[in-house]
């Protein structure tokens, strides 16, 4: 099949320097435009980014000469592409205001950004978990008053170590979760080169982080609910979750250690058989990036850890360990997911994949 053109918006930030690394190669989707800032714009990208690429891998070959363009000018950005991911570090009202523009430039939009996140009828994907919810599409197409152009994002990187831990317990009834995240660097965009300061530190703050961790996995939970122009997400009333998310010097990989309560408790080996046994939608539509098997159990004490298991099924599938007993909650364990890769442009790219897969991303004629 003839690959779709894609484009990056925030093509030098880390996020935007990982999906160019993600999408080197990729089965369905090629690279055919970077845009950025106007300060970016007219420079071969390598020079763009300059001595801010982050990873060791060097910038492909394929588009380290390759002009970026300037984000703002969606006209001419749309002539090379059949949607865009965005990544861009702007305010979040303004990183609204561009994304809808994108979209009502008949440009779909699969973003890595929170500033839609809210919306009802603005499908947030985790495509082994809600897939379903991107039949909200034609109502928000009804409201930007588009055919082709949409917006449809990933959630925040906190949570999707435990929102796929927790998904398959979900009819055993959870009611209260406490979940604390230690969240790697390149969550900040940071490297130890570019942020010192973390080498042997904590910080036990992130701005925005706790909120986003408490309310984001009840809208992955919620439901499709008949609105005034079409189905729209109705977000889950249950489990309460209380979140705290630090910052700790490690460089990818975030962790999170949870104690759940359920309404009704399973037993020890109704949880594992639930976790070895969970089928996604993205692995029965064979999607290119789709992890088999998306989540991996430990019984080794001391996994799963940051540096040899955040690569798991190429940074896509979910790591668990030390289930046990909780004296106050019922059940605790610790997860961890790849923050750059499942947490942010790989799980946009994913979910792409199912946008494809389910026929909302056409090729343009």
């Amino acid at each position: 099949m003839a690959k779709y053109r894609v484009g990056i918006v925030g093509a030098t930030g880390m996020v935007g320097q990982r999906f160019i690394l993600l999408l080197q190669n990729h089965p369905w989707f090629e690279i055919t435009a970077l845009a950025a800032s106007a300060s970016s714009s007219g420079k071969p990208y390598a020079e763009a980014v300059g001595t801010r690429w982050a990873f060791e891998t060097p910038i492909p070959a394929s588009v380290a000469g390759m002009t970026v363009m300037d984000a703002s000018r969606i006209d001419e950005v749309a002539e090379k592409v059949d949607f865009v991911f965005c990544a861009v570090n702007m305010k979040k009202e303004e990183i609204r205001a561009l994304e809808e523009d994108y979209a009502k430039h008949e440009i779909p939009v699969v973003s890595n950004n929170s500033a839609c996140r809210g919306l009802a009828d603005v499908p947030m994907v985790i495509p082994e978990i809600n897939a379903a919810h991107i039949d909200v599409i034609p109502t928000q197409r009804k409201r930007l008053g588009t055919s082709r152009g949409f917006i449809a994002v990933k959630p925040n990187c906190s949570i999707q170590s435990y929102v796929p831990a927790l998904t398959p317990l979900m009819d055993f009834g959870p009611t209260e979760v406490i979940a604390c995240t230690y969240q790697a660097i390149s969550g900040a965009g940071k490297t130890f080169r570019t942020w010192p300061e973390m080498v042997d530190n904590v910080i036990p703050y992130i701005g925005g982080e706790d909120e986003k961790s408490e309310n984001e996995p009840l809208k992955i939970w919620g439901h499709l609910e008949e609105g005034e122009n079409g189905p729209v997400i109705v977000n889950a009333k249950l489990p309460v979750i209380s979140a705290q998310c630090l910052r700790v010097a490690c460089s990818d990989g975030h962790m999170a250690a949870v104690s759940v309560r359920f309404r009704e408790k399973p037993t020890f080996d109704e949880i594992l058989a639930r976790w070895n046994g969970y089928e996604t939608e993205a692995q029965r539509l064979n999607l290119p990036s789709a992890p088999k098997p998306f989540l991996q159990y430990f019984d080794d004490p001391s996994r799963p850890q940051t540096r040899l298991d955040r690569d798991f099924e190429r940074g896509f599938g979910i790591s668990i360990g030390r289930l046990r007993e909780d004296r106050i909650m019922g059940w605790r364990f610790v997860c961890l997911s790849h923050n750059t890769v499942r947490g942010a442009a790989g799980g946009a790219i994913l979910t792409a994949e199912l946008l494809c897969a389910k026929g909302y991303l056409q090729p343009k004629d």
